[in-house]
Parts: C-alpha cells; sequence; structure tokens
C-alpha cells in the first residue's frame, strides 16, 4: 500500500457496534485518506485474514491475536483503542443445567469446549479460573472447535480437537462436553446456566480487586504507516475516539467497558499478558510499553503520548 500517495485509500476490518458507527456510516469523516471498510458482517471470521494474509492496513483484533501478532513480528502495530460491545466474561463459562450440575470446584478432569486455544475470552475465564478459583490449565481437558489465528500458533498435542461440524453447544447438549466458554455467541437457552456462582457478582469483585476490566478487541495498523505516515495514525486514533465519545454521548455507564488510551488499558493489558504467558500462548515476554513503542514514537501529539 503507498501510504505515501497523497490520499491514501485503507483497506479496513472493523466491526459495527454502537462505538464505530458513528464512522462507518460517515458521520465523522477523514482528512487525506479514507477507509474502504470490508464487508464483513463477524470481524472474527477475518482475523485469520489479518494475521496470516496481512489484507488489511486497519484492523480490529482480539486482545490474544494482537499480543501473538507482536510477539511473531507481524508487520502491525497496535493503537490503545478498545473496540466492540465490551462486556465482562465470568457468565461465559457454562454448562447443561438439564443434565447435571456443575461448580467450579467439580471442574478438575472435566472436558470443557472452548472456540480456540488461544481465543481471548477463552484466555480471561482461565486466568479467572486460576487466580479467583485454584483450577489450573491443566486440571481440565480442553477441546477445541477450531485452529486459532496465527498459522505459527497450532494446538499443543494435549489439546483435543473436536469432531469436524460439531458445535459446542451441540457437544454440550448432548453431555459429550461437560461445559463450555462461549462469548458472543452464548444463546439465550435457559438449560445452558453459569459454573460460576453469581457470575455479575463475582465479575465485579474482580473489577474492583484488579482495579481494571477484561478488554477485547483492539485495533492494529499496519507498522510502516506508523513510519511513513504517523498523521494518519494519530486521526485514526483520534476518528475513532470521536466515534465513541459520539456514541455515547447520551448514555451515562458507571464503567466505561471500552477505554482508549494506554495508561486507561494498562492494567487490564498486565492481567492479560500475564495471563497469556502462564498459559503459554505466547513465544516470549512482553510488556505494555512495547507493544505501544512504535505509538509513542508517531504519536506525539500531547494527549496521544503515554495517554
Amino acid at each position: 500500500m503507498p501510504f505515501t500517495s497523497p490520499e491514501p485509500v485503507l483497506k479496513t476490518l472493523l466491526g459495527n457496534y454502537t462505538n464505530t458507527l458513528p464512522l462507518k456510516n460517515g458521520d465523522l469523516k477523514p482528512s487525506g485518506f479514507s477507509f474502504e471498510f470490508a464487508d464483513v458482517k463477524v470481524p472474527n471470521r477475518a482475523f485469520k485474514r489479518v494475521v496470516r494474509e496481512q489484507e488489511f492496513d486497519v484492523a480490529e483484533l482480539a486482545m490474544v491475536t494482537c499480543l501473538q501478532a507482536i510477539a511473531y513480528n507481524k508487520p502491525y502495530a497496535m493503537i490503545p483503542a478498545v473496540i466492540g460491545a465490551g462486556r465482562y466474561q465470568h457468565h461465559c463459562l457454562v454448562y447443561n443445567a438439564e443434565r447435571q450440575t456443575l461448580r467450579v470446584g467439580q471442574l478438575k478432569g472435566k472436558r470443557i469446549g472452548i472456540r480456540a486455544h488461544a481465543q481471548t475470552t477463552v484466555t480471561w475465564v482461565r486466568g479467572i479460573l486460576w487466580d479467583d478459583y485454584g483450577v489450573a490449565l491443566d486440571d481440565v481437558n480442553w477441546v477445541t472447535m477450531e485452529d486459532g489465528h496465527l498459522a505459527e500458533f497450532p494446538d499443543p498435542t494435549h489439546i483435543i480437537r473436536a469432531p469436524e461440524g460439531r458445535t459446542m453447544v451441540d457437544m454440550l447438549l448432548s453431555g459429550e462436553l461437560d461445559a463450555a466458554i462461549i462469548g458472543t455467541d452464548l444463546p439465550d437457552d435457559p438449560r445452558l446456566q453459569p459454573v460460576l456462582p453469581d457470575p455479575h457478582a463475582a465479575a465485579q469483585a474482580w473489577s474492583l480487586r484488579n482495579q481494571t476490566v477484561p478488554i477485547n478487541h483492539m485495533v492494529m495498523v499496519r507498522k510502516d504507516m506508523f513510519q511513513h505516515r504517523p498523521d494518519i495514525v494519530t486521526q485514526i486514533y483520534q476518528l475513532l475516539a470521536q466515534s465513541k465519545a459520539r456514541a455515547e454521548r447520551d448514555k451515562s455507564a458507571a464503567v466505561d467497558l471500552t477505554p482508549f488510551g494506554v495508561e486507561a488499558n494498562r492494567k487490564a493489558l498486565e492481567v492479560l499478558i500475564r495471563n497469556a504467558t502462564d498459559q503459554k500462548l505466547l513465544p516470549r515476554p512482553l510488556t505494555v510499553d512495547e507493544i505501544f513503542e512504535d505509538f509513542y514514537k508517531s504519536c506525539r501529539l500531547g494527549p496521544f503520548n503515554k495517554s
């Protein structure tokens, strides 16, 4: 992509969320460049195209995929813009109440379904299980439904792959899985009940204790754009921040689940990096300052410098 051209067109992967629609529907317009938004209804189905094929110039990615992309030296760098609906994760670990009652103290030796081994929601929930309930990664038999986003990170040999064509919900209802971690695809089915007791209260307590929220998706931009067109990178960040502000101007939220800025996300990232490291999802250790190194160097305008 010739970022030095007068009016570059940036191929962009960005979901249709409340906090992105003001940008995507044209209420906010960039100056000196334009976005070409990909027609992708479910962004996470295109994440492999970002990290394996480098198809996009600007892309939302799941947090663990962002960290892996940096650790495996993919040609992308992060900007501290959390997007999406934002949610806590405690309710995502569910069991089939029609077949059994399953409590967190009974998870050892159970078969738990997950979409992918390095899925961000899974990483958060496994960290919660270890930190707060003493359930270790190796205490559970993990069953994946698909490969991870990065080709460099295949499933470890001890991970079980579900039969092709099956879904976690099907396997949960049939009794082939004891529990499953399901994020945005969690159906409204009264048979699927949370394993963690009072997940809403547990999530609030977790957030208070860790002084953060479990962020899920951030935005990555091609590294060469940071080098050749830092003005565009800065404007991308500003436009995303303005889109979020416009979407939220008539709402009052007690907790911001999609924070912007390095410092606003530092504690969440420190916890997530620790979780990903403990779960052996990264080939090398990372720090918060390292993952935003390109952002620090390129976006020097006041509030963008470590804000």
